[in-house]
């Protein structure tokens, strides 16, 4: 499903992300060693155990980004200019190599461009949730979108 544009939202509207994904250990290996991230809680399964958490702990950035990523086919996808910041970033459950996690997206803010009339800023509530239906990962999202030819 491709993005929606800026003039076809409306604050309220909300979206329960159809793709799932299991988060796998070459995913938080992978993510780890790419952006040089090298926490022993992340990448070491022995001081991971030795941890309060007792296993690997996935990367809080990857977290960040599925989320995000999750989100986009029914958000963004097509009519993105620019991603404009993220606020409020939140992680308040920790997530584990085998969580499968779900997304939804919430509109609560809509405001016009000042500098530029064919397009406009969205603010998305951007939650992850995990098989337990607990929220692991929230933020504010503002998108700046393409207004439709229509508009």
């Amino acid at each position: 499903m491709a993005g929606k544009h800026f003039d076809e939202w409306q604050v309220g509207m909300r979206i329960e992300h159809e793709i799932r994904r299991t988060v796998t250990e070459t995913d938080n290996l992978l993510f780890s060693t790419m952006t040089h991230n090298p926490q022993p809680l992340h990448i070491d399964v022995e001081a991971a155990r030795a941890s309060e958490f007792g296993q690997i702990l996935v990367n809080g950035t990857f977290t960040f980004a599925l989320m995000v990523g999750l989100s986009v086919g029914d958000t963004t996808l097509g009519t993105l200019v620019a991603n404009l910041g993220y606020d409020k970033l939140v992680m308040p459950k920790p997530v584990f190599i085998g969580d499968t996690m779900r997304a939804t997206s919430e509109v609560v803010e809509l405001k016009e461009s000042k500098s530029r009339p064919n397009a406009g800023i969205v603010v998305f509530h951007h939650e992850l949730i995990n098989q337990r239906g607990e929220v692991v990962c929230s933020c504010l999202r503002s998108a700046m979108l393409k207004r439709s030819a229509a508009a």
